[in-house]
């Protein structure tokens, strides 16, 4: 792709960088910007540096927050015995749309993927392993995406809390064996929350 300005052709290599945008795509965007004003532009910026600098992880949780608890996490309405585990932030919104949860989450922070060299301790497994220390959760129930990274990653943490009182479920497979959990339809996603099944060894 030819481009007349160099500094055209630097912010649309910059946009090509996001997940799911190619040159054609973040030509459109860059050239959509050209046409807003200023502070528009500077709000947007400005925005985006706010993504690095305001933002925090939850401590109990590590889902993303604005402040050092998340909204979930101070909820007192919430059933603390239930937790919910989960890939990302992404599979926190998904399940929240649905509101058929009342309980808390974990956020793992990604799954197990020897393939690309993530092991259990690149993930926030241990912090779960505490939380279950302290004796309040009773269920776990593993909210991940069926694949193979999805699998292993339930079937480590099941083997790490066996030795404690919880029961393990997980939800139920109307989400299709090699989906993405945020893809799925909030109906789809909640009757598989309320549908959870064992989780077996």
């Amino acid at each position: 792709m030819e481009f007349p300005s160099k500094v055209l052709e630097d912010a649309v290599n910059q946009y090509a960088k996001l997940p799911g945008v190619g040159k054609r795509t973040a030509l459109r965007l860059v050239l959509h910007l050209l046409k807003q004003d200023e502070p528009q532009l500077q709000e947007l910026a400005a925005s985006t540096l706010r993504l690095k600098s305001h933002l925090k992880f939850c401590k109990e949780c590590f889902n993303i927050s604005d402040d050092v608890i998340c909204e979930i996490c101070a909820d007192a309405g919430r059933d603390e015995t239930i937790l919910c585990v989960v890939e990302d932030l992404r599979d926190v919104m998904a399940i929240e749309n649905t509101n058929y949860f009342n309980g808390r989450y974990h956020v793992l922070g990604g799954l197990v993927s020897p393939l690309d060299g993530i092991g259990p301790d690149d993930l926030e497994v241990e912090s779960l392993i505490q939380r279950i220390e302290n004796g309040k959760v009773k269920e776990l129930i593993f909210a991940i995406s069926p694949t193979m990274e999805g699998d292993t990653t339930s079937f480590y943490i099941s083997k790490r809390v066996k030795e404690f009182p919880v029961v393990i479920s997980t939800i139920a497979r109307g989400i299709s064996i090699g989906s993405e959990l945020e893809y799925a339809d909030e109906v789809t996603l909640g009757r598989s929350l309320a549908d959870r099944i064992p989780f077996k060894i």
